[in-house]
């Protein structure tokens, strides 16, 4: 029988979640420059930055299912 220490995979979501946004980031940074510089609204970048930031959040309490749901729901 396999033992599955949740607070190992916990923390193991939570570092594949900061590795994959780090592109992330980048690309929202980009719009958000590019907003400034074309004067338009960018409160949707800066909501996904906030939702970026927050995210290895998420996994805290969270089941082994729960886990795996979340790295495929943003195919991490």
């Amino acid at each position: 029988m396999i033992k599955i220490n949740i607070k190992k995979a916990i923390e193991s979501t939570k570092e594949k979640i900061r590795a994959w946004r780090v592109e992330e980031f980048k690309k929202n940074d980009i719009n958000i420059q590019n907003g400034l510089i074309d004067n338009i609204d960018i409160s949707p970048f800066v909501k996904r930055r906030d939702f970026l930031r927050s995210l290895p959040e998420i996994c805290e309490g969270k089941t082994l299912d729960e886990l795996k749901e979340i790295i495929e729901e943003y195919k991490i």
